[in-house]
């Protein structure tokens, strides 16, 4: 039922007593505990205080520094202690992502209605901002759940049950998938003026907000109306409840582009570029919160009252603070690779010749040298920095063997070891294979993690996390335009312009493909909670994790592989190779199974009790 009064627990010691000369006794007096209605939904700051309980329960899959969640895509596997190493040794489940929460769509659709009964003391303009807020958190929540399920009940008012014996006035069918992202839409060009009043904010949703969310909405379902007919046209059913007709994408693709273009020439947003290391610019990014002109709506934080421990799971192992376990996100080599070089040539890197022997480097940091610096602001790689320290990752040494005309790979299980020459045998950020918080790829992230010493500590980290910033909506129009056929200014115009602030020459690239633009999403926004959506709605996330176990020298897309360093401790004789570097690609012994998606992962699964509860509820194809 729904409740008429809002509940504030009170610490304090009760005074049983009469109260004289005035007439009245303590246990007449109004009770201190409780919040009217009235009381509640007149007074700004009340509604502020809902507002921000709800912008707090905004879902995400592996966002808002989901350390364990990033681990569960082909871009990292997991190099923690805590999961008995599940999340490198399963598939993906029916219900993987699945997304209900009615209980939260529950809680914005009373609070409009409460706003709309009781907020009768409130000027015309807080009662519009509050009430476009709402609508603007319900739409987001709505898009998060379509993206995972499909078309979902479409409920915006309070259902309450009449204890009649019948709850079957309650139960509502699935609507389309198109109605879902049609209704989002609506929403934000409903609100989007009225949502005015907060622009400056970054935290708050305003008018731009509201057009970054159109922005990745209609392109997603934009993507899905093309793609599902291409690729998976089986996905379907028969009421519509998934699958969006092709003949949609190009008005989806339009509404994204128009969204897009209006953020980037009217929204007073820049891309990030206070740093003229492009590495450090691009890694910034993510750190400053000091008139940040990039970011159009994040999820802050700030010590004491609002914390997050990614840091704290993440920071390379030999900078670790107060925490036993951390280090747990081990990025790929895969990952790595997809960075291009600044001349233009893919990111493939090359660690062995023509002839499958090893190339020989001076320093470890030369392999990565002339690498698109947003690789370096994402990861820490070997012969880099951070916290102003040298990185130490090195697997063992390498020791020539006459016999086999070839290096011996000797390895050890101390962090840190000596080898008998007196010089690094392991480094003290491994990697190691089979470890427990070290990485077992050779790689650590470096994307959110403080450079301050400190603010790695247990519940201490406030940097934000960015739910839209102005490099996706760069990225969305690139696409938008691409699949319209590359609408004026052009989709080469974004891409280039986000790729000239990551360092690469002015109009670097000359033509662009559909892997291009997707490779470019890859790097751009790596751990920003995308790339699951994204392989998802251009239907190749099949074909990407398709369960293909290969081999350490082979190229599956489903498994994570790692690059491992070896100083050379005794060199083949007739080189000057003594003490310089080779690299072996390597796939850990954890990690177990190679990503596998099935065609029913496309659409999450609905769960038994929903459907038992609701018979009008069609369930998705291929559960």
């Amino acid at each position: 039922m729904k409740s008429n009064s809002i509940k504030l627990f009170v610490i304090g010691t009760a005074l049983v007593s009469v109260l004289s000369g005035c007439g009245d006794s303590w246990f007449e007096r109004d009770p201190k505990n409780i919040l009217t209605n009235e009381q509640v939904w007149n007074d700004p700051n009340m509604v502020k205080s809902q507002l921000a309980n709800l912008y707090n329960r905004i879902t995400s899959l592996h966002g808002d520094f989901n350390t364990g969640g990033m681990c569960e895509i082909d871009d990292a596997m997991w190099s923690g202690a805590l999961d008995q190493n599940g999340k490198n040794n399963f598939q993906y489940g029916n219900d993987y992502g699945r997304l209900w929460d009615y209980g939260l769509i529950r809680d914005i659709n009373m609070s409009l209605e409460n706003l709309e009964t009781y907020g009768t003391d409130l000027t015309a303009e807080e009662k519009t901002l509050f009430k476009a807020e709402f609508r603007f958190i319900r739409a987001y929540i709505y898009f998060d759940m379509v993206r995972r399920m499909g078309g979902v009940p479409l409920i915006t008012t309070t259902l309450e049950y009449d204890f009649s014996g019948d709850p079957s006035y309650l139960q509502h069918p699935r609507a389309k998938e198109h109605e879902i992202y049609d209704f989002v839409y609506s929403e934000c060009e409903d609100v989007k003026n009225d949502l005015k009043a907060n622009n400056g904010s970054q935290t708050r949703a305003n008018y731009y907000t509201a057009l970054a969310l159109e922005s990745r909405a209609m392109l997603y379902a934009g993507s899905i109306a093309k793609y599902n007919a291409l690729y998976t046209p089986t996905l379907v059913t028969d009421g519509g409840e998934v699958g969006i007709p092709a003949s949609m994408a190009t008005d989806y693709y339009q509404k994204s582009l128009a969204a897009s273009k209006e953020i980037i020439t009217q929204g007073g947003y820049d891309l990030y570029n206070k740093q003229s290391n492009k590495g450090v610019n691009f890694y910034q990014l993510f750190m400053d919160k000091e008139k940040n002109p990039e970011i159009i709506w994040a999820k802050d934080y700030k010590n004491p009252t609002k914390i997050h421990s990614f840091g704290y799971d993440n920071v390379i192992q030999h900078l670790k603070e107060d925490n036993d376990n951390s280090s747990c996100i081990a990025p790929s080599l895969g990952l790595v690779e997809a960075y291009d070089y600044l001349d233009g040539t893919s990111g493939k890197l090359k660690y062995m010749d023509e002839n499958n022997n090893y190339i020989v480097f001076d320093n470890p940091a030369d392999l990565f040298a002339n690498k698109d610096p947003r690789l370096y602001g994402t990861i820490i790689y070997p012969g880099t920095q951070f916290r102003s320290s040298d990185v130490d990752i090195q697997a063992g040494v390498a020791v020539w063997n006459a016999e086999k005309n070839n290096y011996d790979l000797l390895s050890d299980p101390t962090l840190g070891s000596t080898y008998t020459d007196g010089k690094t045998y392991v480094g003290q950020d491994g990697p190691q294979d089979g470890a427990q918080n070290v990485s077992n790829t050779g790689f650590y992230i470096r994307k959110y993690i403080s450079e301050e010493a400190g603010f790695t500590l247990r519940n201490y980290e406030e940097n934000w996390w960015p739910w839209f910033r102005l490099g996706e909506i760069y990225l969305n129009a690139a696409e938008a335009s691409f699949e319209l056929g590359d609408q004026d200014p052009g989709a080469l115009y974004y891409i280039n312009k986000l790729r000239e602030r990551a360092g690469f020459p002015a109009n670097s690239l000359t033509s662009l493909t559909m892997e291009k633009i997707q490779n470019e999403r890859r790097v751009e926004m790596a751990f920003e909670d995308q790339r699951y959506f994204d392989l998802k709605r251009w239907r190749i996330a099949d074909k990407i994790w398709n369960g293909d176990e290969g081999t350490e020298t082979g190229n599956s897309t489903a498994v994570v592989y790692g690059l491992y360093p070896y100083r050379i401790a005794v060199a083949k004789p007739g080189t000057n190779d003594q003490d310089k570097y080779i690299f072996v690609k390597h796939r850990s012994s954890r990690f177990i199974l190679a990503r596998m998606f099935r065609m029913s992962n496309y659409y999450s699964s609905i769960a038994d009790d929903v459907i038992n509860n609701n018979p009008l509820i069609v369930k998705n194809p291929l559960q």
